[in-house]
C-alpha cells in the first residue's frame, strides 16, 4: 500500500496517531511492536527526538504495515529528510504552504496544524491530507463542530494536546476524525510494556465512544 493508502485504512480501523516525543532509536523497535501489536498503524516521531530520523528509518523497516513518518517538521528540507528515512507522513504545529507542497509532491501523507478556518481551508488547498487541531487546549469540542460545519464534509480532523480516553467522545461527537496522542501515550523512559498499556487502554476508550455516540 502507498502512503494514502496506509492512511485511509487506519482511519477506517483505529485512527489514533501515536506521538513519540524524545524516542531513542535504541527503543524503537520495541515501542514500535508495543503499538503495532495492539493495532496501532499510525506512528510519528517528532523530529526535536534524539536522532529522529534513525528512529523514524529503523520503525519503517520493522514495521512496513504502518504509516510511519515525523512530526514538528517545520521546512520543506525536514520533509526531504523524513522522505529519505522512509517516513511517508508528515505532521507540522502549524500551517505552511512550501512544507505542504512539498509533502504532496513526495507523495506523503500530510497534516498540518490548524486552529482556525482560514488556516483549514488554506491548508486543504494547498494539498494538505487532513486537519491537525492544535492545540486542542485551545479548541473545544464546540469549535470542532463549527469548523465541521464548513468545511468540505470529507476533511479528516484530528485534534492533538490534552487528548485523553475521557474526551475523545466529546470531539468524536463534535466532528473530529480522530486524534494524536502524544504525552498521554509514552513519555520518554517508559517501557514498552507501559506504552502497549496505555495504547489498549485509548483503544477500548475510542472504541466504547464510537459505540455510544
Amino acid at each position: 500500500m502507498n502512503a494514502h493508502q496506509k492512511f485511509d485504512a487506519a482511519l477506517n480501523q483505529l485512527p489514533l496517531v501515536a506521538i513519540l516525543r524524545g524516542l531513542q532509536t535504541y527503543e524503537a523497535a520495541a515501542v514500535g511492536e508495543a503499538l503495532t501489536s495492539t493495532g496501532w498503524t499510525l506512528i510519528e516521531v517528532p523530529l526535536n527526538s534524539p536522532d529522529p530520523l534513525a528512529s523514524i528509518a529503523t520503525l519503517t523497516r520493522n514495521f512496513p504495515q504502518a504509516l510511519i513518518g515525523a512530526g514538528t517538521v517545520l521546512t520543506p528540507d525536514d520533509v526531504r529528510n523524513v522522505h529519505a528515512a522512509g517516513g511517508q507522513l508528515i505532521v507540522s504545529p502549524n500551517f505552511n504552504p512550501v512544507v505542504v507542497r512539498e509533502a504532496v509532491r513526495l507523495g506523503l501523507v500530510c497534516l498540518p496544524g490548524v486552529m482556525t478556518a482560514t488556516e483549514a481551508f488554506a491548508a486543504l488547498e494547498a494539498g494538505a491530507t487532513g486537519l491537525k487541531l492544535f492545540p486542542s487546549e485551545m479548541i473545544s469540542p464546540a469549535v470542532v463542530r463549527a469548523l465541521r460545519a464548513v468545511l468540505p464534509a470529507d476533511t479528516r480532523l484530528l485534534p492533538v494536546g490534552g487528548i485523553t480516553p475521557e474526551n475523545m467522545g466529546q470531539y468524536l461527537a463534535a466532528g473530529a476524525t480522530g486524534f494524536g496522542i502524544g504525552s498521554a501515550l509514552y513519555k520518554p523512559g517508559m517501557k514498552a510494556t507501559q506504552v502497549q498499556g496505555h495504547a489498549m487502554n485509548f483503544m477500548s476508550a475510542f472504541r466504547a465512544s464510537l459505540v455510544s455516540r
